[in-house]
Order: C-alpha cells, then structure tokens, then sequence
C-alpha cells in the first residue's frame, strides 16, 4: 500500500496543541501495531519542507484547532498534491465556523438551539450594557458562550445569571474576535462518531457524556477520571437512531469526508438539538471517537489503515 510514510500532522500552536501532539501519538501507535510505516510531524513553519523530502504515501491531519481545521492546512497538503485523510478545505471552513455550521443544519432541518452572533466590535461601537440586556432578551436564560471558532470547550461558559454574562463573553473573546451567544438546552449530552467508508457513512454508537459539575469542559474532557462515559449511551432505541441519523446528516450536509463527530444534546422530551460538528475527532486516552470505535467491535487502526488506503486511491 505505501510507497512513502504515512505521515501524522499533529501539534501546532493552537491552545488545543497538547490534545494534538496526544492524538498523534495515539493513531500512530495504533498504524504501527499493524506493521505500517509511520512518522508524526509536529506542525511548524518548516511543514512543506519537510513534506517535500518525506514523499508520504498519505497525510494524517490530526490538528486541532485554527489553522488545523479552518482548511488553511488541507489547502497546504492539497496543493502539494498528497494524498490526505479527512474533509477538504471547503468543508473544514464550514464546520470550524459555528454559525456556519449552524445555519447549515437548520437548512437540513436538524433542530438548532436559538443562537445570535456577537463580534468584539459591536461592544467597541455600541454600549456593552446594551447589547447584553439585548442579547439575554432575545435568547432567555440559560445561555451558554462560547468562541465561534475553535474546540475542546475552551472559552466556553454556561451563564444562568445576567451578572455572569460580561466574564463569559471575556472568556469567549479570549480565543477569537467573534462570539455566540446561543440557549442551553438542558437533557443529555452526546457525542456520535462518524465513519465513511467504500460502504458508505456510519454512525457508531452513541456516546453518553457525564461530566463532574455538569459541563464538558477542556478540563472534564482530558482529564481522566472527571467525567463518565455510557456506550451506548442510556437512551431509548429510537432516540439512539435518532442521534444516528442526525450525525450521519449532518456529515452529509458539511460536505465532511472519512470521519466526523458531532456533538448533540437529547432534551428532556427526548428531542435531538445539534450543538457542533467537529472534522478532526480527538483520538486521545479520554476521547469519545475511540470509545465508539471500541464499542463498535472495530480497532482505531484497521479503521486509519483503511481510510489511508482510500485517501490514497482518490489520489
């Protein structure tokens, strides 16, 4: 299958550097159990200097965060014209946009918490005071902030108090110039992994996120021990299809490729809101992807071993 080595992009600069660099270290554990040739390449200004002396057979980006799921680095590894795993540019750009990605998924008719978009400029130009009380009218409370742009929950927070909200959006405008301001919807939180094959796009069972203090935040997401997983999750049959189908759709809607992962959350009537949709799934000790992998009967490494091939046979 390999004429060069698989080579796994991971790392980077973005705060999500760290989960990076551990699921690179990860899938290339599992590549080499199968007797694959592997190399992880921490990703830095040298990037296409390295790729052109490696040759790699295919490219694994496993950056997470700006620049390695906003499409700028599937449009480096596409115009070296390597072979790559994963959605291409055009589709990275809409999932990594949350309102993007939102406005997608209401047009597929998946079910969306209410949400506003707030620039950092619209509190440089009008009265901050203002534009909260604005904001909190139109969406009510509970709400929940977060960055428009990025992962792993940081600079997200959950404001049940209109006091709260000014330290909230600091936080969100501590990892990108735009905010969203959306409802939080209160039920069970899910994750359902996403797989495309020669077969067609799967969804694997559905995670069930428990997290200590409710929130799956950076620190409950990679800190082992802080937060409970049921796979599948402990929902009824045709709410766990539910979350499968929505999944599956919204993959096929961002025009995603390989593997995806989507973030959902199941009310209290057992209805199915999206929340995000993510293109480079973590891989690491606590993430959900290989926690349905697992649960689906598979091995992460058949499974990268496989989607490489395909990579490499569309060229």
């Amino acid at each position: 299958m390999q004429s060069g080595p698989i080579i796994i992009l991971s790392g980077g600069l973005s705060p999500e550097r760290d989960v990076s660099l551990r699921s690179g270290r990860r899938v290339a554990d599992a590549l080499r159990r199968r007797d694959l040739d592997v190399e992880v390449l921490d990703v830095d200004g040298s990037l296409i200097d390295h790729l052109g002396d490696r040759e790699p057979s295919c490219v694994i980006p496993l950056v997470h965060g700006a620049a390695g799921e906003d499409g700028a680095l599937h449009e480096v590894v596409s115009a070296l014209n390597l072979p790559y795993v994963g959605s291409d540019a055009a589709a990275c750009r809409q999932a990594f946009d949350k309102p993007t990605a939102n406005r997608v998924a209401e047009q597929a008719g998946f079910c969306v918490p209410r949400f506003i978009v707030l620039p950092h400029s619209a509190f440089r130009e009008q009265d901050a005071r203002e534009v909260l009380t604005a904001s909190v009218a139109q969406i009510g409370l509970p709400l929940i902030v977060k960055p428009s742009q990025g992962g792993s929950s940081l600079g997200v927070s959950v404001v049940r108090d209109e006091r709260d909200l000014p330290a909230a959006m600091v936080s969100a405008f501590a990892y990108g110039d735009t905010a969203i301001m959306q409802s939080f919807v209160e039920g069970t939180e899910v994750a359902v992994a996403v797989l495309e094959t020669s077969e067609g796009v799967r969804a694997l069972p559905v995670v069930e996120i428990r997290a200590d203090g409710g929130i799956y935040d950076y620190h409950a997401r990679y800190t082992a021990g802080s937060t409970e997983f049921a796979v599948p999750a402990h929902l009824p049959t045709e709410t766990l299809a539910a979350c499968e189908r929505t999944a599956v759709g919204i993959h096929q809607a961002l025009g995603l490729r390989d593997w995806s992962r989507s973030d959902l959350i199941v009310d209290h009537e057992g209805q199915v809101w999206f929340l995000e949709a993510n293109i480079s799934p973590g891989m690491t000790e606590t993430s959900t992807y290989p926690q349905a992998v697992h649960a689906a009967g598979l091995h992460m490494g058949d499974i990268v071993a496989d989607l490489v091939k395909h990579a490499i046979a569309r060229g």
